[in-house]
């Protein structure tokens, strides 16, 4: 555990007593704080009660007199839709609200021992970038920690020597209310709209991103440009012609004298001052099917470049990269027919990214739909040879995908990978990959991605 400095002696509130709530309220008392914790549920609270915490609800009289900062877990709306009550309170109190993010960093400088640290940041592809950068840096023997919104919680982490690095993936949950933000190396891979009901629209969802690289003013800036939004970033951090603290990430063709690191047509090429110092085809590589991948690719290398890799020691660890769970994660191959679960394309442009990867597909998808509809999808159907559609309201899903698909409506999961299974040939793929939430049929993405990996187990039981 990485004890929480700064609070010794003061009173601090933690809200929301899940996996970084908690892990918060036992850092900070480790640093000296007098934690009060609080959660809606009763199990939260009686969990915090069997460690010894005080238990106050802060939108009650008086309980936040004397309190100095309310920590709170990134779940926890604090300004749109609205708030949070206890929140509000704070707020209106002159409380300062924080959470377990921002408290890391404040906690950072603190020891003999300074790590490095890569947080990574976007609407799709953060998850693999930062397991990818992960995976590159221990196969070249450096010392790397894994967490945020993935692996353990940051405050979970035990304390880091000075020649490790933490790899941080950050959602806009967690880098729009972090009072601290100062990461050796910060990365974007890309906006599409996501959580814009959280953030009061797509301006404020990028802000709470941007807010990753104008905080704290990282050593490097490693920032897709395919996105305009990303363009005006990199062209915001860039202080002259030629600055090797931006790394320009590109699908497409860069032009220029700065560092570049592009994939086009499957091959990996890095660029600087004009000149390509690196190139790898990724075509063949297993665990990186499809353009998205790819771009994740491009932003792990920088990353690791940036950290002093050299380009024979990323391009092992690309190779040897296993994959995510629910990720373009491939399961199994039987008959000839690939079967490859991207349970996390929770949204229309992951989903389309993962039917780019993928010639002659069998399509599980549906669910909970996201603001925007599903027209951005109807460019990339011409690879679907069927879609099945799983949700409670698959009719209207299978709908909205257009006449020019034809669809099969299966409700359940283990129909649809039945059905799927059963029209499917050699050199087709059966992919999961819902272009929606999962929350109508499961409590996460994780649990859809594992009822369809059972499905796909039991196939091979008949």
């Amino acid at each position: 555990m990485i004890p929480v400095r700064g609070f010794d002696g003061a009173t601090v509130v933690v809200l929301g007593l899940g996996r970084s709530g908690l892990t918060a309220a036992r850092a900070l008392r480790a640093g000296g704080a007098h934690v009060l914790a609080w959660d809606d549920g009763a199990k939260g609270r009686e969990a915090a009660e069997a460690e010894g915490f005080e238990v106050r609800n802060p939108t009650q009289p008086g309980a936040l007199d004397g309190v100095t900062t309310l920590v709170t877990s990134p779940g926890i709306p604090h300004l749109y839709p609205a708030p949070h009550p206890a929140i509000a309170a704070a707020l209106a109190a002159g409380v300062a609200v924080d959470n377990d993010i921002g408290l890391f960093f404040r906690s950072l400088g603190w020891g003999d021992s300074v790590p490095r640290v890569v947080a990574i940041t976007g609407s799709n592809g953060k998850s693999t970038t930062s397991a990818l950068l992960h995976h590159v840096l221990t196969q070249a023997g450096r010392r790397a920690h894994l967490a945020g919104n993935i692996g353990r919680g940051v405050l979970d982490l035990d304390p880091p020597g000075t020649d490790d690095v933490i790899v941080l993936e950050l959602s806009s949950y967690q880098t729009e209310l972090a009072r601290s933000l100062t990461p050796d190396v910060a990365v974007f891979t890309n906006l599409t709209p996501d959580h814009l009901d959280r953030h009061g629209g797509y301006g404020g969802y990028f802000a709470a991103k941007r807010r990753l690289f104008a905080e704290g003013g990282p050593d490097r800036a490693i920032i897709g440009v395919d996105e305009p939004e990303g363009l005006f970033l990199a062209g915001q951090m860039q202080e002259a012609l030629v600055d090797d603290r931006v790394i320009r990430v590109s699908l497409g063709k860069l032009s220029g004298p700065g560092w570049l690191v592009t994939a086009r047509k499957g091959w990996l090429a890095e660029t600087r001052k004009g000149r390509q110092v690196a190139s790898v085809d990724l075509r063949d590589i297993p665990g990186l099917p499809g353009r998205h991948n790819h771009q994740n690719a491009c932003c792990a290398w920088a990353a690791a470049r940036a950290l002093g890799l050299a380009p024979r020691e990323i391009e092992a660890g690309l190779r040897s990269y296993p994959g995510l769970p629910h990720r373009s994660q491939r399961i199994a191959e039987r008959g000839g027919v690939t079967y490859v679960n991207d349970s996390k394309a929770t949204n229309v442009d992951a989903a389309a990214q993962a039917l780019q990867a993928f010639d002659r597909i069998r399509w599980i998808c549906g669910g909970l739909q996201k603001d925007g509809g599903l027209a951005a999808l109807h460019p990339h159907l011409a690879r679907v040879a069927r879609a099945y559609v799983i949700g409670r309201e698959a009719q209207a899903f299978a709908l909205a995908l257009g006449p020019d698909v034809e669809t099969d409506i299966c409700t359940d999961m283990a129909t649809a990978v039945a059905r799927a299974a059963a029209d499917s040939g050699p050199g087709e793929t059966v992919l999961l990959a819902p272009a929606a939430a999962s929350f109508d049929q499961y409590d996460s993405f994780e649990r859809r991605g594992e009822d369809f990996v059972a499905c796909v187990a039991a196939l091979g039981a008949d």
